[in-house]
């Protein structure tokens, strides 16, 4: 019973963790690179038919060259509302709007801009570290929590199980923050 009770802690952190990593990874993919991709404005909010929406429920998306995205609204009357949502955003591109779809540039980024980039992956690396430290902080209080119905030794066993999952969640998260680096570098 008790060793079940430890298994179950260490599932669920392993679970919440592998969460956390997905959503570091989704964060990364969400910075710009020059190159066009539409998980930049996917998840903007867009006021249309009286309710807040994203933008991937309103429209497709198609990349016609390296550095164009061509947002086609599924409603034709959308477009100026989509647009004015990507004005907002601050994303740093200009949309061209045609009537019946917007196309969106993406400029070679300086190198200046790239170091900030950089700087706001590695940002967005310690945030996702730190939100792994706070799950292995409350995985530790459900283990401290067992004590007295599991032995201290099994507590102890299942204390370092859990450092080696985070050392291996934090190990991919930094190989994801490393790639997207040398993405954002690449010239």
């Amino acid at each position: 019973m008790s060793d079940e009770m430890i298994q179950m802690v260490l599932d669920e952190a392993s679970e919440t963790m592998s969460e956390a990593v997905t959503h570091a990874r989704r964060e990364f993919s969400t910075v710009r690179t020059g190159r066009a991709s539409s998980s930049l404005v996917e998840k903007i909010m867009v006021q249309a038919y009286g309710v807040d929406m994203r933008i991937q429920e309103l429209a497709s998306f198609s990349i016609p060259e390296a550095r164009q995205l061509l947002v086609t609204p599924h409603d034709p009357a959308n477009v100026p509302a989509i647009e004015k949502a990507i004005m907002v955003a601050d994303l740093g591109l200009t949309p061209g709007n045609d009537g019946r779809s917007i196309r969106l540039s993406f400029p070679e980024l300086t190198a200046e801009r790239r170091q900030d980039l950089v700087r706001m992956v590695n940002g967005m690396a310690e945030d996702a570290r730190n939100r792994m430290r706070g799950l292995r902080r409350h995985a530790r209080k459900d283990l401290d929590d067992l004590e007295g119905s599991v032995s201290e030794d099994d507590i102890k066993w299942a204390s370092s199980q859990l450092d080696e999952l985070i050392h291996g969640f934090e190990s991919e998260i930094d190989k994801a923050r490393s790639a997207k680096e040398d993405e954002l570098l690449e010239v």
